[in-house]
């Protein structure tokens, strides 16, 4: 579709008689599906991970007494599901530290989840800041400040840098789940139940619930969106419902349907008024954002004079909307160091000229007018009005359930028999999905047979539905894994012979690779969104069609389809280092061993010897051009296994004896039971934000003003700096080291007046002025007695400085605001 909508715009820009940018000669495609266990791709990169791993233990002083596991594409599995086996396995063995500090990097939502699985007290999870809608370049001219289908040709000179992508700061989000679980405990605490009250039980109900909403394995139910606070909804529910349920509904992964009958039961009476609701609220979004565009087109039209300069050099409306307020001080000052990063400002500049001339002028580079219908885009009229696709369903309407089943699955409305048949096979999924987060993949083969979700109200009768699993399942090999997920075009990292299985059109299997196929948008706007109608894959027969081509596989094959395994990695200064040196002499160790946890600091589990061993003093050899061999490897590698339990063995979700959680970080104040709507307060780093609502101590904000302005006060005006912390202090809250240090003002006569709060005294006030003019004010004296200043209708309070001058202030405490005036100096 992007190949054609590119041709299509170009088509039309050249027709007009615009520029454009030659056409990039044809690269070939970068195929992102060869990130995927089996191909090429993954082989060699799991060679660069060794790589990796053998530099850094030999030349990083930082990882000279680390252990290192890799688990490469090979070994079966998700990445960070591998991981928290790893951890699971490791608590439920006697040497494990309940305090051990875990820290995962991903961006994936369920890294949540499966972190609060672990009823580890000590768990961060780190990833990058993702922010949407940043500025990329246009497909077809590369220029910056507008899309594809609004492209005008303007053609960047060959010499001219001044529409470059500016440089970027890559941020990092740490979340700390052991605050997470502070909110949660607050959050589903639960008074006066006919059980046991156990949060660690009512986590991993919330947990279970938060499935019902999506994951990997299922669809979430057509009444739940997350967008929609659909996780709040079942919070109430499950807050409401667990009274009668007579428990949890979750068990260390292993779920109670019975019990989990009760919510859906309750959730299904309100699914006629949830999808009326998210109607309604659809018309009303698509009524402001039609008001707003419109508003928009109004601004638009009314242009200014030509010679009047737009962007940040246009004139300012004068009045209280003139300035700004820096409501945020770190994200002001890194729009700061990312302007410092971009283009310089001789190209800025640049961009205001293209701006002036291309854009507000509606000229062509020619001097040419253009047409009125080709201004703003590809046409006249409301073509930023995007055509809605069209909802056969509505399931805001009465018939939604019978439309929904006839759309989605093409049955009549009289088969009830079969939608149960669905809720009962998603009734599973839950099952399984929960026991693959708390215990490990229950079976290999089972997988949900449709596309969509059923409704709540469909869960009948499914508390007596069987919960367990087909046991000793295996997995797929990795070449059978890429002909069941790669389609035909990515056929080029799959052998040569299988790559026929997947186009010839006497293929048995050829049904499995649709070059066409629909895409069901399913109520979304985009196509990514929507349901991709792919045919369920047959195992039976992709295994029987595979059996005709296995012998044509060459040995470099043959290895990329094998089953791998983990690999331990330590340096010559680990106190393991002679336990694994020992299993390489004499005759190699090829049956595993347990390891020594003393050695390993806990860490249990068996090793055995490694073909990719690289000797000691040997040569690491590079997997790539231009990168050097590691010469004297102090490194030793061995094969890994995880302990290994019984099949019926239940990992016990719950913290371990002699766990130690971290102090409490919420406070009393951060959750406002009363208006649900202000418990989140955002944290700006590690510290927290103490009293950023009232705006008791803006000294920080100040200096960072004071520093952003590059002077020593706003304006360089010392008087002006006092009168800026003045207007946000109240004067009963002020000690010697809550008011900000400013430069000293200077030594013409200052008469600063100061009315005060009732409470305030002179003794605070000459305190507050003393540290408001330090390095200026020699003594300060204070006239009146300061105990009765509360009678007092004023007490004045002077200060003499090194330059013999003197400062005053008089205090008024009957009234209610603080107020800082200069009244001896004419200042414009």
């Amino acid at each position: 579709e992007k190949i054609d909508d590119l041709a299509r715009v170009r088509e039309e820009v050249l027709s007009r008689g615009m520029y454009l940018p030659p056409e990039k000669p044809k690269e070939e495609h970068f195929d992102s599906n060869c990130i995927t266990p089996g191909t090429p791709f993954m082989f060699k990169l799991a060679e660069c991970l060794r790589y990796y791993v053998h530099d850094r233990i030999n030349n990083d002083p930082g990882w000279k007494n680390l252990k290192v596991i890799l688990s490469d594409a090979n070994v079966p599995g998700e990445g960070e599901h591998k991981i928290m086996d790893y951890i699971r396995r490791q608590r439920a063995q006697p040497d494990h530290d309940p305090n051990t500090q875990h820290c995962l990097c991903g961006a994936d939502a369920d890294l949540i989840m499966l972190g609060l699985a672990t009823h580890e007290p000590n768990f961060t999870i780190i990833r990058e800041e993702f922010k949407p809608n940043q500025p990329r370049p246009c497909d077809l001219c590369g220029q910056m400040g507008h899309e594809l289908k609004q492209c005008e040709g303007l053609a960047k000179e060959p010499t001219d840098e001044c529409i470059s992508m500016p440089g970027s700061e890559q941020q990092y989000i740490f979340v700390r789940l052991s605050v997470l679980r502070e909110y949660l405990q607050t959050e589903i605490a639960m008074p006066n139940l006919p059980f046991p009250y156990d949060f660690e039980r009512a986590l991993d109900d919330w947990v279970f619930m938060c499935f019902f909403v999506g994951n990997d394995f299922l669809p979430h139910l057509p009444s739940l969106e997350i967008r929609e606070g659909a996780i709040d909804k079942l919070v109430e529910l499950y807050k409401k419902c667990v009274y009668k349920t007579g428990g949890y509904l979750t068990d260390s992964g292993v779920v109670n349907l019975s019990r989990v009958q009760l919510i859906m039961s309750d959730l299904g009476k309100l699914e006629d008024e949830i999808f009326k609701k998210r109607r309604q609220t659809e018309l009303d979004f698509q009524r402001r954002d039609k008001q707003k565009k419109q508003r928009m087109k109004q601004q638009q039209n009314a242009q200014r004079p030509k010679w009047m300069l737009g962007g940040q050099f246009a004139p300012q409306q004068l009045g209280h909307h003139a300035s700004s307020v820096v409501s945020n001080p770190r994200q002001a000052a890194f729009e700061v160091r990312k302007q410092n990063m971009s283009t310089s400002s001789r190209q800025d500049a640049g961009a205001e000229l293209r701006s002036l001339m291309y854009q507000e002028g509606g000229a062509d580079q020619r001097g040419q007018k253009r047409p009125a219908e080709q201004q703003g885009g590809r046409g006249g009229g409301d073509s930023d009005e995007e055509p809605e696709a069209p909802d056969n369903v509505r399931l805001w309407e009465d018939g939604w359930k019978d439309r929904y089943y006839k759309s989605k699955f093409d049955v009549d409305a009289d088969d009830i028999e079969f939608r149960h048949t669905v809720a009962q096979h998603y009734v599973r999924g839950l099952c399984w999905v929960l026991r693959y987060y708390y215990q490990g993949c229950a079976s290999w083969k089972w997988y949900f047979p449709y596309h969509y979700a059923p409704f709540a109200s469909d869960f009948v009768n499914i508390g007596d539905l069987p919960n367990d699993f087909e046991k000793d399942t295996v997995p797929f090999k990795p070449l059978e894994q890429l002909m069941g997920v790669f389609p035909a075009a990515s056929k080029k990292h799959i052998p040569i012979t299988w790559q026929t299985l997947m186009t010839d059109p006497e293929s048995p299997i050829i049904d499995f690779y649709p070059t066409d196929f629909k895409i069901d948008l399913n109520g979304k706007k985009f196509a990514w969104q929507g349901v991709a109608l792919l045919p369920f894959v047959d195992e039976t027969r992709l295994h029987k069609a595979l059996e005709t081509v296995y012998p044509d596989l060459t040995p470099q094959e043959r290895k990329r389809n094998t089953k791998g395994h983990d690999r331990l990695f330590i340096g010559l200064h680990h106190p393991a280092y002679a336990f694994l040196e020992g299993l390489y002499e004499g005759r190699r160790t090829l049956e595993p061993i347990p390891i020594d946890t003393k050695l390993t600091q806990g860490m249990a589990g068996d090793v055995w010897c490694d073909e990719y061993c690289i000797p000691k003093n040997g040569v690491v050899p590079t997997p790539l051009p231009d990168v050097p061999d590691i010469h004297g490897n102090t490194c030793i590698t061995v094969c890994y296994r995880d302990l290994i339990f019984d099949p019926d063995f239940l990992f016990k979700a719950k913290v371990l004896p002699g766990a130690v959680m971290p102090p409490p970080t919420i406070k009393p104040g951060d959750w406002n039971n009363k208006n649900p709507n202000q418990r989140y307060r955002p944290q700006l780093g590690f510290q927290p934000n103490s009293g950023y609502r009232d705006n008791k101590d803006p000294t920080a904000a100040l200096r960072m003003i004071r520093n952003a302005s590059g002077g020593p006060g706003l304006l360089g005006d010392p008087l002006q700096d006092l009168v800026c912390w003045a207007q946000c202090q109240e004067i009963s809250t002020i000690s010697s080291n809550e008011v900000p240090q400013t430069t000293a003002i200077s030594s013409e006569v200052l008469t600063v007046k100061v009315v005060a709060k009732a409470r305030a005294t002179a003794t605070r006030e000459a305190t507050a002025i003393r540290a408001l003019t330090t390095g200026a004010v020699r003594e300060v004296r204070t006239e009146g007695d300061s105990s009765s200043s509360h009678n007092s209708e004023v007490t004045t309070t002077s200060a003499t400085s090194t330059e013999g001058t003197t400062v005053g202030i008089s205090l008024t405490p009957q009234d209610k605001q603080l107020l800082v005036v200069d009244s001896s100096i004419s200042r414009g």
